[in-house]
């Protein structure tokens, strides 16, 4: 296989997910982990998350387009899509000011920081104190 070194990168995170994503512009293959990306984000509202990206800056069919190459480390399934997602819209603005823009303006390239809280000692979870006893 030839290496193709016109490529844009894209790193995407959330929660303790990381999505390293490439980018490269022509039609192909979408692949996460090594397996395609309706196998490994069958149902349709992923393909609706992912998608979301290219259709923003008018992309309707991203496979004839695009060949994306993912590698998800990391947290859970939800998580990763959140990741892929952020990659995804990172690479994407590396193209174009005009797709960085349009990206901004709809929240994609802004990373959700939300992380789970720590447990703090004498608690049972983070908040969840023991069961009080009167007597």
């Amino acid at each position: 296989m030839a290496t193709v070194k016109n490529f844009k990168t894209g790193t995407g995170r959330r929660k303790t997910s990381t999505a390293r994503v490439f980018l490269y512009e022509k039609g192909g293959d979408f692949l996460v982990n090594g397996k395609a990306i309706e196998e490994y984000f069958p149902s349709e509202k992923e393909a609706l998350a992912w998608q979301k990206p290219f259709h923003l800056i008018g992309v309707s069919h991203p496979q004839a387009k695009f060949t994306v190459t993912a590698k998800i480390l990391g947290s859970g399934h939800v998580s990763q899509l959140g990741a892929l997602v952020h990659g995804i819209s990172r690479a994407l603005s590396e193209i174009s000011e005009e797709n960085r823009l349009i990206l901004r303006k709809s929240g994609l390239l802004t990373r959700d920081s939300r992380m789970v809280e720590r447990k703090k000692p004498y608690l049972r979870k983070a908040r969840k104190a023991p069961q009080y006893s009167k007597r």
